[in-house]
This record gives C-alpha cells, structure tokens and sequence, in this order.
C-alpha cells in the first residue's frame, strides 16, 4: 500500500509550511487535525500526521507505540514503510480515518486513555451522536 498519495503530500506539506511561517512571525502556531493515520494491523502502534518536511520523509504528529505513553514529535515516513511484520503484512495508512480534532486534543485524549486507539474511541463517544438506526424494510 502507499502510505501517502500526492495529495496528502501537499495537505502535510502545506501544514508544515504554515507552521513555519507562523513561527517566523511571532503569530500562535496553528493546530491542524490530523491528516493521516498509519497503524500496525498487528499490534498497537498507531502514528497521527499533520505535517511532513522539506526532506519529503520526517512527519510531525502524534505517535504511539503502544507502551502506554503517545507523544508529540517526528517520525520517519521510510522508518515507518520499511517495518515488516508477520504474514508479510506492514504498517497501513487508514483509509476511513477522517478528523477534525485538532492535534492538541488528540495528544491529550489520548495521554489521560493510554493509548490513541481508547483515546479514538473517547473522541468518538464524547464528539459524535450515535448513527440514526435504519428504518425497518417495508
């Protein structure tokens, strides 16, 4: 699988770009949501992106390795493609995660529920009505 496509490529990129020039300026850095989530389909390792450097590899996001303990920083997007797991599986991008938390809320929520997988699920209950039950066939 390809774990960005051109367009999340400029979405990360453009993030990066406004994050610099915010600090160049002395304005508040901004706090995007999350544009990305790689996870290990076999354990708990779960990485949230918002950015990607000038050197078109080192991500800053949300990273969790599953020890209990997510922190803000950089990852390596070639670190990331190179794991192998077991049944030649590999680290994925999640097609389906779409957010509009920001980082900051993620990085919280997911610190005080151990993990960003309880802190998604945290998120979800607390942020999103349940679906609308489908009416019954006629």
């Amino acid at each position: 699988m390809m774990l960005l496509t051109t367009d999340l490529r400029a979405a990360l990129r453009a993030n990066a770009l406004a994050r610099a020039d915010a600090i160049r300026s002395g304005a508040p850095e901004p706090d995007p949501a999350p544009l990305v989530k790689f996870f290990n389909p076999l354990g708990a390792a779960t990485w949230l992106a918002t950015e990607l450097d000038g050197d078109d590899d080192t991500l800053f996001g949300l990273a969790d390795l599953g020890f209990g303990c997510p922190e803000l920083g950089s990852f390596s997007l070639s670190e990331i493609a190179a794991v192998r797991l077991a049944f030649g599986l590999a680290i994925e991008r999640d097609l389906a995660s779409i957010s509009d938390v920001p980082l900051s809320v993620w990085a919280n929520t997911a610190r005080r529920n151990g993990s960003i997988i309880n802190g998604e699920a945290a998120l979800r209950e607390r942020c999103v009505a349940p679906p609308e039950p489908f009416p019954p066939p006629p």
